[in-house]
């Protein structure tokens, strides 16, 4: 939403100057005049969070600086409704969930280009570093700015982050170096460089370094024995850099590119066992991508807009035990993505806008399995969406379209998969003279199976159906000012409610676990069968080592009294009974 009020800005404003230049030019012919061969706009628009339709969350560099935070997660965590799962502290697996619809159902896009992960389908944002982050924004169900990839449109939220464009005033470069450090082996420097490549072109490049132990204390306990220990094989080092190139040619239209690389080797912990400390799981992350996106303002009523994308990513993961034949484990898993997107957004009338946007998506993944699917997967994503925008009414509406169809080399392929997604919201302001808004949304998505999901050895499910969710939301919103001492703050309640059908969930089999689809009622079935299932295995615990035995224990020594006219109450065992001393 910010580039398109930044495009709207510029718009006026270059009609405003080429009518002002007109109207002079008519009254005084002979009057030299300077044209203005371009103009730059440095400051930062913010999307309006009062008159949203949708819940939407901004934190500007301002309001991070002034958190204090310094990874990202951490800022993502001061979001309402957000779950970020953490798998390991510094360095380990950060994901990020909305409303507990869990973080498959979460995009998060990176200057507009959706990251993506065919293989497991959540993104792990820790790799991402907050020194280069200007602005995070997150969108709960569909959000106002229509203008956006088609990706984008079938997410339950998403997760915005905008990296910083360089601006110039006096100097034609800046840099910084920052060097972070802390507990556990912490070590973090940052170097950032801006270049300004005459008056068209600019240029940034950012880079940093992490490193730490992760050696954690904990205290283990064992019956009664305590002792103090350290996490262990929990240690990161990870490089990431990143370049970014930015073109700016007037009506000719703004171009960027953007070249992304990580790098990391991290242990992985696993569990605490007792006696046993010894860890050896070990996994590397390695990516690489590139995209650039052209905008262009074409005439008062069309806006053209075109991205393009390719991901390389690569793991590798080593787990050395005996319990393999060969003494180790070894998965390797290469994963390459081709995407573009175009979108035309039309105006043809005051308050009035549309958007047509297309999403084309191509992904592998090849592994080392034995007989493995290597599947390949071609994606299709268009979205219609229509809005009507005034002071004090806003109301829109989008329909997305989805293809999805799988190849494999080896065994099955799941049945390709069609649907149309419906989302609508409104916001009103009912009182002219106050600021108070009232908002209501809805909005259906379907997540489709990842690869792992599908074909991951034994435990994969070529038979899942997509998971189906529809959302429901309804809240007020309301801002003001108290004078110079407080000039600006606001209010924000929000109800929602969420329904997932087929939710795609490890289930265990009679040998190992599989992937299945379950719906709520039939989730609530599960657990009370498991429930029933635990409370029958512990009564019988119960009765099979202790009431039997006591009821057997009993019938002897009645057995023997009549029998034998002998009393065995008062027999001591030796080893059982404590002896009385006299």
């Amino acid at each position: 939403m910010r580039d398109l009020y930044l495009i709207r800005c510029l718009c006026v404003f270059s009609v405003w100057l080429f009518s002002l230049g007109v109207a002079f030019g008519q009254q005084i012919d002979t009057t030299a005049y300077h044209e203005l061969s371009g103009v730059e706009v440095v400051e930062k628009v913010r999307p309006s969070v009062t008159r949203e339709g949708t819940p939407l969350q901004i934190m500007d560099r301002a309001g991070i600086d002034r958190l204090g935070v310094q990874d990202l997660s951490e800022a993502v965590k001061r979001f309402s409704g957000v779950t970020v799962q953490d798998y390991g502290g510094i360095g380990g697996l950060k994901t990020v969930s909305v409303r507990s619809l869990g973080a498959k159902h979460t995009a998060v896009s990176y200057d507009g280009v959706t990251i993506t992960d065919a293989q497991s389908g959540q993104v792990d944002i820790s790799r991402f570093s907050l020194d280069n982050v200007e602005m995070v924004s997150l969108s709960i169900g569909q959000s106002d700015d229509i203008f956006q990839t088609a990706r984008v449109y079938a997410s339950a939220g998403a997760l915005n982050i905008q990296t910083g464009k360089p601006t110039f005033k006096d100097k034609s470069f800046h840099t910084y170096l920052k060097v972070k450090g802390g507990s556990f082996g912490l070590f973090n420097p940052v170097l950032h460089y801006d270049q300004k490549l005459g008056k068209r072109w600019s240029a940034s490049l950012h880079g940093d370094f992490v490193r730490a132990d992760g050696q954690y204390p904990y205290t283990l306990i064992n019956g009664e024995l305590e002792t103090k220990e350290k996490r262990r094989n929990s240690d990161i080092h990870a490089y990431h850099l990143e370049g970014n190139l930015f073109g700016d040619f007037g009506k000719g239209g703004e171009l960027s590119f953007k070249a992304y690389y990580f790098d990391s080797e991290r242990g992985l912990p696993g569990s605490v066992n007792l006696y046993n400390k010894n860890t050896s799981e070990r996994l590397w992350d390695n990516n690489f991508f590139v995209q650039s996106g052209y905008k262009n303002v074409l005439n008062e009523k069309f806006t053209l807009r075109a991205m393009a994308k390719y991901n390389y990513a690569f793991t590798r993961y080593l787990d050395v035990n005996d319990k393999y034949a060969a003494g180790e484990q070894v998965d390797l898993n290469t994963q390459n993505e081709y995407y573009g997107s175009v979108g035309l957004l039309y105006t043809p009338i005051k308050y009035v806008s549309a958007t047509l946007t297309t999403d084309l998506t191509r992904s592998m993944l090849d592994n080392n399995f034995v007989n493995g699917p290597n599947p390949k997967r071609m994606a299709s994503q268009s979205v219609l969406a229509v809005q009507y925008k005034n002071s004090r009414f806003t109301a829109t509406g989008s329909l997305l379209g989805t293809y999805i169809t799988d190849k494999v080399e080896q065994g099955e392929k799941p049945d390709d998969k069609r649907r149309l997604s419906p989302a609508v919201s409104l916001s009103w302001r009912p009182f002219s003279e106050s600021t108070l808004r009232i908002r209501a949304s809805y909005k259906d998505i379907f997540r489709v199976p990842t690869f792992t999901d599908l074909y991951y050895l034994r435990m994969g499910n070529t038979n899942l159906k997509p998971e189906e969710t529809s959302q429901y939301n309804v809240g007020v919103t309301w801002s003001s000012s108290c004078g110079d001492w407080l000039r600006h703050f606001s209010i924000s309640a929000d109800g929602y409610y969420n329904t997932v059908k087929d939710k795609i969930v490890a289930l265990p089999t009679m040998y190992v676990w599989k992937m299945m689809n379950i719906s709520t009622e039939d989730l609530v079935q599960k657990v009370e069968n498991s429930l029933n299932h635990f409370i029958e295995a512990v009564a019988v615990m119960i009765i099979t080592s202790c009431v039997i035995p006591m009821l057997v224990l009993l019938l002897f020594f009645w057995m023997v009294k009549i029998v034998l006219d002998v009393d065995l109450s008062g027999v001591k065992i030796k080893g059982m009974l404590p002896e009385r001393k006299e």
